[in-house]
């Protein structure tokens, strides 16, 4: 639940900047591209899962069927990363994680390490304060429910 958002804005991110990028490359903002259609779908995913655990009032529902769902949407990421090696896309294929090594010039190879490291620890720093913020939501809750029992047991 915590993730999700955060998850949805990095892919959207992805997106709007490789579309940024695609224009002056390709000639064009998008294409139906192996690689971009299912990053779009994740990003499609972390929506719904956003709306479904607003949707469901029961936690424990809404937790379950995100669960199913993430479980689900997991099988998504092997394809984003084979995409490129599995079918002829504008993308080309893997350069950093392969067997003979990253084909990346090391200029680009280090700021790119630099910032994928950056942007996880910036990841986890935002799900640990969006996870402390759910735990104190759903302490307020919970007092709020105990206080209105003791509320209701006095006024009978």
């Amino acid at each position: 639940k915590s993730a999700a958002p955060i998850g949805a804005v990095f892919t959207a991110l992805a997106l709007i900047t490789g579309s940024i990028w695609g224009k002056p490359m390709w000639g064009t903002w998008w294409v139906w591209d192996a690689r971009l259609t299912s990053v779009f779908v994740l990003f499609l995913m972390y929506l719904g899962i956003i709306a479904l655990t607003r949707a469901l009032d029961d936690a424990a529902r809404a937790a379950w069927a995100a669960a199913i769902i993430t479980l689900v949407g997991f099988i998504n990421i092997p394809i984003i990363k084979f995409s490129v090696d599995w079918w002829n896309t504008l993308h080309q294929p893997a350069s950093v994680f392969r067997l003979g090594g990253p084909t990346i010039d090391p200029s680009l190879l280090r700021p790119l390490l630099v910032m994928a490291l950056g942007f996880t620890v910036l990841f986890f720093a935002l799900h640990l304060m969006a996870m402390r913020t759910e735990i104190l939501r759903r302490r307020v809750i919970s007092m709020r429910r105990v206080a209105a029992r003791q509320a209701e047991r006095q006024s009978a």
